[in-house]
């Protein structure tokens, strides 16, 4: 049994992950700033990862940290991001962790937008006071409450046709959140994940067009009209989103900024550490849209 911190505990992958360290018999802390709010799975303790000293507390005595927080819905999203990264790792090497669990995204180093910029940042960050890290880089996470799938479910239920850019063509690779999870907890204190930056997704590789498509498909059994137009900005298409969708205008520029940037698994190395068969995705929305997703 190993004492672990889980960060972003209230979140999309934070709050499965949680169950799902605790079914495996982990002493599991969920940070929260509000901890008296909290009423999920494991020990409530209060830390924000702006304030290094916030952070001593929850993790004195841990083993392994899973870092699952971010600033995308902030403009300054890079530099509040760079800042917690540098705190975290700081707390984490004078508290002695041996391990940081970290999400970042796909993509070539090459090719990159600003929040995938960041996330390679973060990675790097991380890793600068000798705690080894281990990354876990995915696309479109499929799953009730995250961020690209709500966009997605919301679209297909919205609206019975829609006008779509460029970038709606763009290749990426989604993963269900099951998947994620499974990921996450198989890398728990494995010496072969220490320092180590693994790629995961499902077996589809998949447009944006197509994700919509079978979205519909599963989700009500109707085909959706899409007409791809070549001109379409991702300041406009921010302010699309949030007409239609909850997402607001400045997360939603900074997801599709990524969009534009195609994002497929290269390597398959996860599965010599955490075997078995990836979700497909129309099976990802299925298990999303009926709950049966965590």
């Amino acid at each position: 049994m190993s004492r672990i911190l889980v960060t972003g505990a209230t979140g999309f992958i934070g709050r499965r992950l949680v169950s799902a360290l605790i079914e495996e018999g982990h002493d599991v802390r969920a940070m929260t700033r509000r901890p008296e709010a909290y009423d999920g799975p494991g020990e409530p303790v209060a830390g924000n990862v702006d304030d290094r000293e916030s952070l001593m507390g929850p993790l004195e005595g841990v083993d392994v940290a899973y870092y699952l927080v971010h600033s995308l819905d902030d403009a300054d999203f890079e530099r509040k991001d760079a800042d917690a990264a540098r705190a975290f790792a700081s707390a984490a090497a004078a508290q002695g962790v041996g391990q940081i669990v970290y999400m970042g995204g796909l993509g070539d180093d090459g090719v990159l937008s600003a929040h995938l910029r960041s996330r390679r940042e973060v990675e790097s960050l991380l890793g600068e006071t000798g705690v080894p890290v281990t990354v876990l880089r995915a696309a479109i996470v499929v799953g009730a409450g995250g961020i690209s799938w709500e966009l997605t479910r919301q679209l297909v239920k919205n609206l019975p046709a829609m006008v779509v850019p460029k970038w709606a063509t763009t290749k990426t690779q989604p993963i269900a959140i099951d998947d994620v999870v499974r990921y996450l907890v198989g890398v728990l204190g494995r010496a072969e994940a220490m320092g180590q930056i693994f790629e995961v997704g499902g077996p589809d590789q998949l447009t944006y067009v197509d994700m919509l498509r079978v979205a519909a498909d599963v989700g009500s059994g109707r085909a959706l009209r899409i007409i791809e137009v070549p001109v379409l900005t991702p300041r406009l298409s921010s302010y699309w989103l949030a007409l239609v969708t909850d997402v607001d205008v400045t997360t939603g520029r900074n997801l599709i900024d990524s969009m534009g940037v195609e994002v497929l698994v290269t390597e398959q190395r996860i599965q010599e550490i955490v075997p078995g068969e990836p979700i497909g995705y129309a099976e990802a929305v299925r298990r999303a849209l009926a709950g049966e997703d965590g």
